[in-house]
């Protein structure tokens, strides 16, 4: 009987590092070796790993206990190797060294985990031949083509709590209270913690806010002898590059209602610690259908969330591509109807 190669794999994880991407390297990896019998290597510090040829050649053993550990054991960087600079004038030899050693390490996939940047790096390498999957993770949530990324519900829970602790101290102070929350284009974040943590307004980067909008809600606030507001903000709202969101505001509602109020920029502490449950099953079965996926053959696709399946859609299809919040997503219509501002404008019966 004619002995069959065993697949091997490289797994890489590259941007911002959030909750659950060792629970992924995990369902990738276990999934790899113990279904399928493959050979998994890991890249270190994403792209820069491949283009270096700086790997670790992983068992089972190695995979196992990192189930809950927060960050992610390969490291990870923002490297994109396609990028075109000043200073990068053959932009090309980055993407050349990785085809090389690719082929030289004798892959048969590279799975990539990864945002929005990461999957559009590799719909780039799969367009240049390589065979690839891809992960999504961001605790933005604004990947396009899957209903949610791993990262996003740990994420959420932290800002959540982070809001809940402020609704005191805003109440002992009689203050207003302004927290930021990451999202640079996207407002999944924000809305969802604001929501959650009983924000009073809720500005996000999909709805152009007026500042006299927000200043008459909070003055309307004060007179109904509310003592004090939460606004909660996403980074990515239009502002000034030179200050932060929650600085820019809070200065503004100083300066223009008399109110007191305060900043309180999250950072990064969104990004850090144990991935929750919901995000290490999540991570969990992308993992384990990458594995899947290549096993199959299928490559050059994107693992998925629709509904409650987990599938996959060409890498093709989403390269360069964001997933916003829709302006008519239903989180922000029961926001309007609980009198929530969002910025734009508020519902009669709260400007009375």
């Amino acid at each position: 009987m004619e002995n069959i190669k065993p697949k091997r794999i490289g797994i890489l994880t590259a941007g911002g590092d959030c909750p659950g991407i060792n629970a992924a390297i995990r369902g990738v990896g276990k999934t790899a070796i113990v279904k399928y019998g493959m050979e998994v290597i890991g890249f270190s510090s994403g792209f820069i790993g491949l283009i270096n040829k700086d790997y670790q050649v992983f068992n089972e053993n190695q995979l196992s206990g990192i189930l809950t550990l927060g960050g992610t054991i390969l490291g990870t960087s923002r490297e994109k190797p396609f990028k075109k600079t000043k200073k990068n004038l053959d932009f090309l030899s980055k993407p050349k060294l990785i085809i090389k050693h690719y082929k030289e390490l004798g892959l048969d996939c590279l799975v990539c985990i990864g945002g929005n940047g990461t999957q559009k790096n590799a719909a780039k390498l799969s367009a240049e031949g390589l065979n690839v999957i891809g992960i999504p993770k961001t605790i933005d949530n604004d990947v396009w083509g899957t209903d949610v990324t791993f990262g996003f519900d740990s994420a959420l829970g932290i800002a959540t709590e982070a809001i809940d602790r402020l609704h005191s101290t805003a109440n002992s102070h009689k203050r207003i209270m302004v927290i930021e929350i990451m999202g640079h284009h996207a407002g999944w974040l924000a809305l969802y913690a604001g929501m959650a943590g009983g924000g009073d307004v809720i500005l996000i980067p999909e709805i152009k806010y007026d500042l006299e909008v927000i200043y008459k809600y909070l003055h309307q606030r004060a007179e109904q002898k509310k003592s004090y507001s939460i606004v909660v903000v996403a980074e990515g709202i239009e502002k000034p590059k030179s200050k932060s969101a929650a600085r820019y505001i809070a200065q503004k509602i100083i300066n223009n209602t008399g109110l007191e109020a305060r900043e309180t920029i999250l950072g990064y502490i969104q990004r850090g610690g144990s991935p929750n449950a919901m995000d290490r099953i999540l991570a969990t079965r992308f993992g384990a259908h990458a594995a899947d996926l290549i096993s199959q053959g299928q490559y050059g696709r994107m693992v998925c969330k629709n509904g409650e399946l987990i599938e996959s859609i060409p890498l093709e299809e989403v390269g360069g591509k964001l997933r916003p919040v829709p302006f008519d997503h239903p989180l922000i219509t029961k926001a309007r109807g609980l009198g929530i501002c969002m910025g734009d404008y508020c519902i009669e019966s709260q400007l009375r």
